[in-house]
């Protein structure tokens, strides 16, 4: 047969692919990198928050990887980097759902015929005073057109809204819902896409409109998740050494650079980096990706 001839890796593409920027990774041992980096050019009419969404990354990420353009009247022509490369957050295992604060980014790994994928989506995250919480969790429940049962705690905050909001658009958790094992902390949609890539969340965890039915699609109910904070990755490229550095405003300036020195030898790699060049990297802290190589 002509189909038994497809590759199988076309196949995953075209099974998990389907709309743009629904990109799934392959991955192996060690610390790879995924995606990759590109560089755009500044529409008319455009602000950092329609490109940020064009390319499936958050508001935050667009503007730390490029802090000389205006966010909301960047230079029209103006050539800006798009953060779509990735070290993989570190994990006792890659199975289901790493979350990593620091970045605002979820990465859902699977396996499929022995083969191990992994797709990633920007996130928002709880705004301050209401931190979205750290550790171990699972999925108990999967619901689409999920209605929102309103907490006492917002309805004191807005007496006016209902103590049920029906599925559609003025529902914040928007088309479908993943409800943890905390009860009360769902990976969800939203009707404010604006958001996705902020601090701007009651602590839940929000994915563009068009990311939350391919995540949904591709999580089994039961599977686990970790939210972690992790603002200083690792990642190997080509026999090159990478760090990638995010602003996280609950972490102190001063302890960047311990954690990096830590996240470089847990993986024996301190010997082979330039000090010049680490030191650099976590000044600047775009969220990129780069080559710290001795």
């Amino acid at each position: 047969m002509r189909f038994a001839k497809i590759p199988f890796l076309v196949i995953v593409l075209l099974l998990f692919c389907s709309t743009a920027y629904a990109e799934v990774f392959t991955y192996g041992t060690g610390s790879p990198l995924i995606g990759a980096g590109r560089n755009y050019k500044v529409q008319d009419n455009e602000s950092l928050i329609e490109i940020a969404r064009k390319f499936d990354v958050g508001y935050n990420s667009i503007v730390n990887a490029n802090p000389e353009f205006d966010p909301f009247v960047p230079a029209v022509d103006g050539e800006i980097k798009i953060p779509t490369e990735w070290a993989l957050p570190e994990a006792e295992t890659y199975d289901g759902i790493v979350i990593n604060i620091s970045e605002m980014r979820l990465y859902h790994f699977f396996a499929r015929k022995g083969r191990k994928f992994v797709q990633t989506f920007p996130i928002g995250i709880g705004s301050e005073g209401n931190d979205t919480p750290l550790g171990k969790f699972s999925v108990v429940e999967k619901v689409v057109k999920p209605s929102w049962h309103v907490p006492d705690s917002i309805r004191e905050e807005r007496p006016e809204l209902p103590r049920v909001v029906p599925p559609g658009p003025e529902n914040p958790l928007g088309s479908h819902a993943l409800r943890l094992s905390s009860h009360s902390i769902m990976i969800h949609g939203t009707n404010r896409p604006w958001a996705v890539g902020r601090r701007a969340t009651h602590g839940c965890l929000r994915l563009y409109p068009e990311d939350i039915p391919k995540l949904f699609e591709n999580v089994v109910a039961g599977a686990k998740v970790v939210i972690t904070r992790q603002p200083v990755k690792v990642g190997l490229k080509n026999g090159k050494i990478y760090l990638e550095v995010h602003k996280d405003d609950e972490e102190k300036s001063e302890n960047y650079m311990r954690i990096a020195v830590g996240a470089l030898k847990r993986k024996n790699l301190l010997k082979d980096i330039s000090t010049e060049k680490l030191y650099q990297v976590i000044r600047d802290k775009t969220g990129i990706p780069t080559d710290i190589t001795e």
